[in-house]
């Protein structure tokens, strides 16, 4: 181990370069001197630095710009200090593992082509007016917008969002039972600890479903049940059997199914809630695309003493902007905001351009030019699938933004997506939102977030991917 390298020519070992050669300060380019000698061994570990006095009179500067290059490189691990001892280099090129050794994440395939569930059009983000009504806000808000926060949300976005549900969806609501959050996901937390807070620990989640509303469910400390769901929606009867007296259900538009809860099922459920003491929280999340017939009202009409009402932006403009609301029973509010003293609503100023947005007409105007946009895309999904994947059944085409594919029981869905997602095409297992595998095999397919174009070699890629998950006798008899 070398004691000692004072006797270095220290100027020309450290080429810190004249101020001219770049804009980093003196102390910076001293310390980027001394980290490539010790990189590259000039300077071996164990080795000592001359003293802060020293190196700067060899230098020619300030002691100062000396020992902030070696306090710098002190915490950065390339030199060590003890009281009573040089400076010392204690990193060498040996110490670091060879690059072959450093673990690498693996190289995905870029995605060309995204069938996956869960987004809307990007591309038709609605830039200039989301822009205008930000413009506006910020320019409008008055000084006591710019103060904290209402936990609850900002009562102007609460009095837009309840009267937008009441003509669009049949809510029941009012500017006190509206609550700002940031989504979907959001909402349900801070019901299910609302839930908890009143001796409600169990809660009935649709099967299959959504994952991550099961996740957010448990985070808050519920326990979950699955309840199958079949053509006529989530089977009250099953529920019945449970421990729960709460259900979480898409019944406008059940994810990843397509399904619509029947009327008689509406019906029963709220029947059910009034029977259990219990509540139905309607998970809204799509139903502004509606094809076939006119838009589904919401459940909490029938009964908003007992049924919560979650919804968001995330699929009509874009989940980047974070934006939600919850309607909650009015003898439920109190509670609700009791169990979430910390919840914290999204910025004031997203609240008030929302708000800005819906009130000038701008949201339905873009929900209308969405459905035009959206149902075209479904009729060419589906009309392509038909052509270039026969053994296949299309399913739940009346609203929202996924379809399902059904395909043979012998089918490797699994396989098949992962050889889709080798040549750059996303797409989702029915199986991915079950909790335990099932016999019927199936693909879920959004087109919310691919443009017409990109649908045909989308799909051609898919036969491809689905030509080694089924069997040859299937595809040649096109059953």
């Amino acid at each position: 181990m070398a004691d000692s390298q004072t006797n270095l020519a220290w100027a020309t070992l450290l080429d810190i370069g004249p101020p001219e050669r770049g804009r980093r300060r003196l102390h910076d380019r001293l310390a980027h001197a001394l980290r490539t000698s010790i990189r590259n061994g000039r300077l071996p570990e164990g080795a000592a630095v001359p003293p802060s006095r020293a190196l700067a009179e060899e230098l020619g500067c300030s002691r100062w710009v000396v020992t902030e290059a070696y306090g710098q490189l002190i915490a950065e691990g390339y030199l060590s200090a003890r009281v009573g001892s040089a400076t010392r280099v204690s990193w060498s090129p040996d110490s670091a593992p060879p690059l072959s050794r450093v673990p690498r994440a693996p190289a995905r395939t870029p995605i060309r082509y995204d069938l996956a569930p869960g987004l809307p059009d990007l591309r038709a983000f609605p830039r200039r007016r989301w822009a205008d009504a930000v413009r506006t806000v910020t320019g409008s808000a008055v000084h006591y917008d710019l103060g904290l926060p209402d936990p609850a949300g900002h009562a102007v976005l609460r009095t837009t969002v309840a009267q937008y549900l009441r003509r669009s969806r049949g809510a029941d609501t009012n500017t006190e039972s509206v609550s700002v959050c940031a989504g979907v996901t959001d909402a349900l937390v801070r019901v299910c600890r609302a839930l908890r807070a009143q001796g409600i620990a169990d809660l009935a989640v649709e099967e299959p479903g959504w994952g991550r509303l099961r996740d957010a469910a448990t985070s808050a400390g519920v326990r979950v049940h699955p309840v199958r769901v079949d053509h006529d929606g989530l089977r009250v009867d099953d529920l019945a059997g449970t421990p729960a007296r709460a259900v979480v259900v898409g019944a406008a538009h059940q994810f990843p199914t397509g399904t619509v809860l029947s009327p008689e099922r509406r019906a029963r459920l709220v029947r059910w809630a009034r029977e259990v003491d219990g509540f139905v929280i309607e998970d809204d999340y799509d139903a502004e695309f509606r094809y076939d017939h006119h838009p589904v009202a919401v459940m909490q009409g029938m009964d908003p003493s007992r049924v919560f009402l979650l919804g968001s932006v995330s699929k009509t403009l874009s989940p980047a902007l974070g934006l939600g609301w919850l309607v909650a029973p009015a003898a439920m509010t109190p509670a609700l905001r009791a169990a979430n003293p910390v919840a914290a609503a999204p910025p004031v100023l997203d609240q008030l351009a929302l708000a800005t947005f819906i009130d000038r007409g701008w949201y339905d105007a873009h929900l209308r030019a969405s459905r035009r946009r959206f149902r075209s895309r479904r009729d060419l999904l589906v009309r392509t699938l038909g052509t270039q994947v026969p053994q296949g059944r299309v399913a739940g085409t009346a609203a929202g933004l996924h379809i399902l594919l059904h395909l043979p029981d012998d089918s490797d869905t699994r396989g098949a997506v992962r050889s889709a997602t080798a040549v750059g095409l996303r797409l989702s297992d029915l199986d991915d939102y079950r909790t335990e595998p099932s016999a019927k095999r199936a693909l879920v397919l959004g087109y919310g977030n691919i443009s017409d174009t990109e649908i045909p070699p989308a799909v051609a890629l898919l036969g491809e991917a689905l030509r080694s998950a089924v069997p040859r006798s299937r595809l040649d008899t096109g059953r």
